[in-house]
């Protein structure tokens, strides 16, 4: 009985570690040019049982460093993993447009491709970077 207990807390323990694990998606990511030739890295964490991403930092087309409103602002969230690098239920917010989309994200190594639609309009969002 003694041994089955242990083995009982160290399977749950391990479990517990698993669940807590980083989600391979977690990092900064850069995207593509805007339509004004601006980029920027977004931060993507955990937010609760989702995954969201936040407006780090922002970029000219000659990749000098620049202040926008949208510093800080949530341009992923509600996203949930599907298993196999997929994501979807999400919304990604994009500033040069101003609007939001019900979007999909696919992982495939350090590469994060973004899709999304909005009244029934459909974007490519173009395939996002890792930051190292």
């Amino acid at each position: 009985m003694k041994t089955f207990m242990m083995v009982l807390v160290a399977t749950v323990s391990l479990s517990a570690d698993a669940a807590h694990a980083a989600d391979p998606v977690h990092g900064m990511w850069q995207t593509l040019k805007d339509d004004n030739g601006n980029y920027g890295h977004i931060e993507v964490t955990e937010c609760g049982n989702s995954i969201c991403g936040t407006l780090a930092k922002s970029f000219d087309n000659s990749g000098n460093s620049i202040t926008t409103a949208n510093a800080g602002r949530k341009i992923i969230w509600n996203m949930k993993a599907d298993g196999g690098g997929a994501y979807s239920g999400g919304k990604v917010y994009s500033p040069d447009r101003d609007k939001t989309y019900n979007s999909k994200m696919t992982l495939k190594g350090n590469s994060l491709n973004i899709k999304g639609c909005v009244l029934g309009i459909c974007r490519d969002g173009g395939t996002w970077k890792r930051v190292n």
